[in-house]
């Protein structure tokens, strides 16, 4: 299950590269691999269309691989395609999934085209969700071929605007056809052209596993990831810029820091709190108050190795950024993730992650910051609080720098 308030796309793309070489790490055919590829895409789409995703689209046979592929894998591929699509016509007709095809339907064997035109017709009246099969597909073919029958259809100059090419496309009459999510696996970055028109302001996931690999797990880390971004399809965007001085912030982490792991003076080390809090983000001192008093109490109790109590004194403290500042984070989850790193001796991944869940943005966008602030915890581990200071400093520069 995907945790509440996780913003999921409508339409996800899954490109599922490394079949053969999957196969080949196993000790297994090629064709082996296609079977475990359909296999897993299977699962992927009914995992999607649970979480509420109402299309996928897949790629399963590009113009190039059908062109260079060994004659015999394509149609072991072929045959799987329609074997998939005898199995499971049935189950996309009690789901509500309409099939469609993209691409060409000039080149593919007649066993193909006449299975592809019984599952589409049988499947079109359905509308809860939609599975877009790529079969001799490639991109610019897909906007030529629109071109061409506006030309047919006597479409004047005058009249070619965007809808008016929407739809002549392959995805003309759906409701979600402009991709979300793409996600690539295999460790290829690349789009290769799949849904170009489509795909213009998508956001993109690159996977280093092979496809028979990426299961639902991982499908969550990159819905999860996407859910974290902030897309401003060229706009502004809407949240507030911090305005938090680096230096400022420096200072008030390490001090508190410093208390916690030297002194004793409980009320100094909630005054502390609260003014970190104040600054960071830009409460008011009634607030700043009740969520530093809280953040005070998490530090105590994890010093104590109390980690329920300080993971709940800590979801007090986000549930007032939540609702004051309007970061669109999980109190719960980010209290978790954070006391985890407490607990255990905290690694660059895992500040990566808290950080992308707190700040709300990718994993890979959290980079930098997870980088320096790690390299700052390490320094704060030596006792050298001059060295602490500059990475703390340079931390919240780029977290500002990111964040704005």
């Amino acid at each position: 299950m995907l945790p509440a308030g996780t913003k999921v796309p409508d339409h996800v793309v899954l490109i599922p590269d490394g079949d053969r070489r999957w196969a080949r790490a196993q000790g297994l055919s090629a064709s082996e691999g296609h079977r475990a590829g359909i296999e897993n895409m299977i699962v992927l789409a009914r995992t999607c269309r649970d979480w509420g995703i109402h299309t996928v689209s897949a790629w399963g046979l590009s113009t190039e691989n059908w062109l260079d592929r060994p004659k015999d894998e394509v149609n072991f591929l072929m045959k799987g395609v329609v074997a998939a699509m005898d199995k499971y016509v049935v189950d996309m007709m009690e789901e509500g999934v309409r099939f469609v095809h993209l691409g060409k339907k000039d080149r593919l064997p007649e066993f193909v085209l006449n299975k592809i035109s019984q599952v589409e017709e049988q499947t079109r009246k359905n509308n809860k969700h939609i599975f877009n099969v790529g079969l001799d597909y490639n991109g610019p073919d897909e906007i030529m071929r629109a071109f061409k029958k506006m030309l047919a259809d006597n479409v004047q100059a005058e009249e070619v605007d965007r809808k008016k090419v929407e739809a002549y496309l392959d995805t003309s009459d759906q409701p979600y056809p402009y991709v979300d999510l793409f996600i690539r696996t295999s460790g290829e970055q690349r789009t290769s052209g799949f849904m170009m028109w489509q795909c213009d302001y998508a956001e993109f996931y690159w996977e280093v596993d092979h496809f028979p690999a990426f299961g639902p797990a991982k499908l969550k880390e990159a819905v999860l990831d996407y859910s974290r971004r902030r897309r401003r399809f060229g706009g502004n965007d809407a949240m507030e810029h911090f305005a938090f001085d680096p230096k400022v912030m420096a200072r008030l982490e390490l001090g508190w820091r410093r208390e916690l792991a030297e002194g004793d003076n409980n009320k100094l080390l909630s005054d502390m709190a609260m003014e970190y809090i104040k600054e960071q983000y830009g409460l008011s001192k009634e607030l700043a108050k009740t969520a530093g008093m809280s953040m005070a109490k998490a530090l105590r109790h994890g010093k104590q190795e109390e980690w329920e109590s300080a993971k709940e004194a800590l979801k007090g403290l986000y549930e007032v950024v939540k609702k004051n500042v309007g970061l669109a984070l999980e109190p719960e989850i980010v209290a978790s993730i954070e006391v985890g790193s407490w607990r255990d001796q905290p690694n660059e991944e895992d500040m990566r992650h808290l950080l992308a869940e707190k700040f709300r943005f990718s994993n890979f966008q959290a980079a930098k910051s997870a980088r320096l602030a790690y390299l700052a915890a390490v320094e704060r581990g030596r006792k050298d609080w001059q060295k602490a200071q500059w990475y703390t400093e340079k931390y919240y520069e780029a977290l500002k720098d990111r964040v704005a």
